[in-house]
């Protein structure tokens, strides 16, 4: 099951001279990963390498260094260990000693990796949204059924019919779920899963 992570960690490693550290976040957006580039980069560092996966879409900067040795690994490390949601830096303050393109990507895969098996996890559960209505009487039992199913209301429009829910639950449970709201309103609920 995919994994993200539940806050920021970091990690850090001396390698051959070379200072390097590895910063580790949740990130919903490509803006907030960016973000998090900007706020956690080093101007005086030899080099910002980063990389995110954010669902489908992921991207990774190797900043200077040979290309491939740096923000391929970071994302690849990101990929081994089944993350999503999750944006990495690894920040290299150079000592002297070059690492040849094998050591950097060691070293950069390694960190990010290192970083990513420190940070406290949660699973990436997918969720659908739905819309229902059902009368008044209902509610009390369709609510306490929703919260047995996981789901988190959004919103509650009450009109003289009744009301009107709109909800976010696990993607796994809408079938069984959609069955018991039409057995709790005796079939008389609206029902739409929203795209």
């Amino acid at each position: 099951m995919t994994q993200t992570l539940t806050a920021p960690c970091s990690y850090q490693e001396d390698i051959k001279k070379s200072r390097f550290a590895a910063y580790a976040a949740p990130v919903a957006t490509v803006e907030e990963a960016m973000r998090f580039f900007a706020e956690r980069a080093d101007p005086e560092a030899t080099h910002n390498c980063w990389a995110y996966r954010i669902g489908q879409e992921y991207r990774f900067n190797d900043d200077g260094e040979p290309g491939g040795t740096a923000g391929r690994p970071i994302l690849q490390a990101i990929e081994g260990q089944d993350m999503d949601r999750v944006a990495v830096l690894v920040v290299r303050w150079f000592g002297g000693v070059k690492l040849g393109a094998g050591g950097l990507v060691r070293a950069y895969g390694g960190c990010a990796a290192n970083c990513l098996r420190l940070g406290e996890r949660t699973e990436i559960v997918d969720l659908a949204t739905v819309a229902c209505a059902c009368g008044y009487a209902e509610l009390p039992l369709l609510k306490s059924r929703l919260a047995q199913a996981g789901a988190a209301i959004l919103r509650e429009e009450f009109s003289g019919e009744g009301v009107a829910l709109r909800f976010t639950v696990p993607r796994a449970a809408v079938g069984g779920l959609e069955t018991t709201v039409a057995n709790i309103t005796r079939g008389r609920s609206a029902w739409e899963l929203e795209p």
